[in-house]
């Protein structure tokens, strides 16, 4: 029974959506993405300059500040829209919509 519950989370874990936005010349691109509940959204700073990704919206998600081929995930477990900002450059923006 344990062998096929470890197997069933491997499977999980092996077919969980992801997706990418690329932080590059200050900006988010895709400045809006959409994806299903479940996907693991990941932001990588291709910038020469420091970022973060941080929720407008409560305490959702918040970055470390992010250095240059760093990386910040977040798995989106529930529908909505949720925006989100740079705290660093307050103007660089993007969104992300679940289904």
């Amino acid at each position: 029974m344990i062998k096929l519950i470890t197997l069933m989370i491997l499977m999980l874990a092996q077919t969980a959506p992801t997706a990418a936005v690329k932080i590059d010349n200050f900006s988010f691109a895709p400045r809006e993405l959409t994806v299903a509940v479940g996907t693991t959204v990941t932001w990588t700073n291709h910038d020469d300059i420091p970022h973060t990704v941080v929720s407008t919206e409560g305490s959702i998600f918040k970055s470390k500040v992010l250095d240059t081929d760093e990386k910040f995930s977040y798995t989106f477990s529930r529908a909505g829209t949720f925006p989100y900002f740079c705290s660093i450059h307050p103007k660089m923006t993007g969104k992300v919509v679940v289904h």
